[in-house]
């Protein structure tokens, strides 16, 4: 069962133009598109004429037009033309779905009812500023929602699976700290690093050189937010975990966790940084450099979930390392149980 009853990222906010486009969230055909004046609208994929998908279509003005039989809907859902008669039946009306633009995101209500707006994480780092640039991207990844929260609750696989980028062997070898909020529904992982190698993923971009001082603050919000705010400084002045150190760098890397299908993921993410920030170079080399470090990631998962395809019975042996995702596992089930009981 899916947890309905949050915000998700539904797509970037570059994706979204005049032209329609559609996207497969929690097992729902959603089409997506920007009106003419520049607002963000999510209906349910599908004519309620005949069927086909809305995203197939055009949008004139404020409105979609179906690109079929040519049903025209306006951004409540509205059926406002039909071809050929001025008597518009009242069934034809399409579900729509509330969207919040976030800077370089875009989150959709899949719940019932009103969106709870608090529920909407609070990160203004998405939005590009003064004193920060953001770059965003999307994958699919063919593996199911729970392979990818365990991915990212264990950073300890940087040091295997991602040598050579953001992977040393300091990753895997420091203990890490792990606080759990149950009230706030909120899993933190702390994993601070001294006089490391400072990975080419920072190196080439902060121009840090010799030994640094690493951190790796988690912030994962269930079920599908998640606040990496990575922080590096010479070694021997450390970073301070306030944000007030001039002499530090700081990066927040996000991660937008949204099931398309019980075993398919979208896989959103987001650097945003306080350093370099009119640097273009910077920009393109940090997205080639994350989109790789993303697709080892698609790459691993993928094998998981076909194993898991076939069959697999794999024993679990869980060791101090996976202390967040356990945690995060609880959570998780935690909510599923409550909107099992809420709507049955």
């Amino acid at each position: 069962m899916f947890i309905r009853q949050r915000w998700y990222v539904a797509a970037l906010a570059a994706e979204l133009t005049d032209r329609p486009m559609e996207r497969t969230i929690l097992g729902e055909h959603v089409a997506m598109y920007r009106n003419h004046a520049g607002a963000v609208v999510a209906l349910r994929d599908t004519c309620p004429h005949r069927g086909y998908p809305l995203s197939r279509g055009r949008v004139v003005g404020e409105r979609l037009v179906c690109g079929y039989h040519g049903f025209t809907f306006d951004a409540t859902g509205t059926c406002v033309a039909v071809p050929g008669q001025d008597r518009i039946p009242s069934r034809l009306h399409v579900r729509t779905y509330p969207l919040i633009e976030r800077g370089a995101w875009v989150f959709i209500w899949m719940g019932a009812g009103e969106p709870d707006l608090a529920r909407l994480p609070d990160a203004p780092w998405l939005e590009p500023s003064d004193e920060r640039a953001v770059i965003a991207g999307v994958a699919a990844i063919e593996a199911n929602f729970g392979l990818l929260v365990d991915n990212l609750l264990d950073l300890s696989h940087e040091t295997f699976l991602h040598a050579g980028s953001i992977g040393t062997p300091e990753v895997a070898e420091t203990p890490i700290e792990v606080e759990v909020d149950e009230a706030a529904r909120r899993v933190e992982v702390y994993r601070h690093m001294t006089g490391v190698v400072c990975p080419p993923f920072y190196a080439n971009t902060t121009g840090l050189e010799g030994p640094v001082d690493r951190w790796q603050d988690i912030e994962y919000r269930p079920p599908g937010f998640y606040q990496l705010n990575s922080r590096l400084a010479p070694t021997g002045r450390p970073p301070l975990s306030d944000g007030s150190d001039d002499h530090a760098f700081h990066m927040k890397i996000f991660y937008g966790l949204t099931p398309a299908t019980e075993r398919t993921v979208w896989d959103f993410w987001a650097l945003s940084r306080d350093f370099a920030v009119e640097d273009r170079t910077v920009d393109d080399f940090l997205a080639k450099m994350q989109a790789a470090v993303v697709q080892e990631d698609v790459d691993a998962l993928t094998v998981l979930q076909a194993r898991l395809d076939e069959g697999y019975e794999a024993t679990e042996v869980s060791i101090k390392i996976d202390r967040g995702g356990l945690a995060a596992r609880r959570i998780l089930d935690e909510m599923t149980r409550e909107e099992l009981a809420t709507s049955s």
